[in-house]
């Protein structure tokens, strides 16, 4: 029979409103091209958090330590799962962090707020178009596709990220894994400040910066800027075991 050496696995998750299929796009080439396996979560939108944990869990229970990571939202729940589980998490893959501590003045809340609040009160097509109008044409195609899978539960969903507690600068002085950090120089939704903040308190981090529109060419750049910032912090990925055969 074959033996084989279990492959590494990244658990990825997404940002408010968005899905599994954006984040698989995000980082699934950069991890394959270093044999890591991505596992892309689609969230709940009834219990946003609460599915992301519970991914979380259950690959570290079949897989042992892994990568986490995540977009946003995504990316500070995965530093909270991270923050809680350290024996099991061999590295975190942040991209474009959306706040830090208390979520009361980040913009990515407030957008998060003012989107659930129109959705309820001009319905999804309405909002559909006006977002359509005013977004790039890659996020716009992006957000109408996971918008549409996620109602009628999606104002719940935003409605539970703006009011989202991320770590604060003192909890993350505690982590003592490696993580990469994704800031877009240009995104005023998630300032590259958060980025800078979050690398300055955690003690084993670096940050890599892109701009938006190399994100709408190809979403890889997150996840390619997010692994090169973790490597600079520090992560080294061991080698898989070959293959042994074994003859009864």
């Amino acid at each position: 029979m074959a033996l084989t050496h279990s492959p590494s696995v990244a658990v990825v998750l997404p940002g408010t409103g968005s899905d599994a299929h954006f984040v698989d796009h995000a980082f699934r080439g950069p991890l394959s091209a270093r044999s890591v396996r991505t596992v892309a979560i689609e969230p709940d939108p009834r219990r946003v958090v609460g599915s992301y944990l519970d991914a979380m869990d259950a690959a570290a229970t079949e897989y042992g330590k892994i990568l986490v990571g995540g977009v946003s939202i995504g990316a500070a729940v995965a530093l909270q799962w991270a923050a809680l589980n350290p024996d099991r998490t061999s590295g975190v893959l942040a991209a474009l962090p959306p706040w830090t501590g208390a979520p009361d003045h980040a913009p990515a809340a407030a957008s998060a707020r003012f989107t659930s609040s129109q959705l309820r009160s001009e319905g999804l097509e309405s909002v559909i178009a006006a977002m359509l109008a005013s977004s790039p044409a890659w996020l716009g195609r992006e957000l109408e596709r996971s918008w549409r899978s996620q109602w009628p539960d999606l104002p719940a969903a935003l409605d539970e990220a703006a009011t989202y507690y991320s770590l604060t600068e003192a909890a993350l002085t505690g982590i003592d894994v490696p993580v990469g950090i994704a800031v877009a120089l240009d995104d005023p939704v998630h300032p590259a400040t958060v980025g800078y903040e979050w690398a300055a308190a955690l003690p084993r981090a670096e940050v890599g910066t892109l701009e938006l529109d190399q994100i709408g060419h190809d979403a890889a750049i997150l996840g390619a800027t997010c692994l090169e910032a973790l490597t600079a912090a520090g992560f080294s990925q061991p080698p898989r075991a070959p293959e042994v055969n074994v003859s009864y």
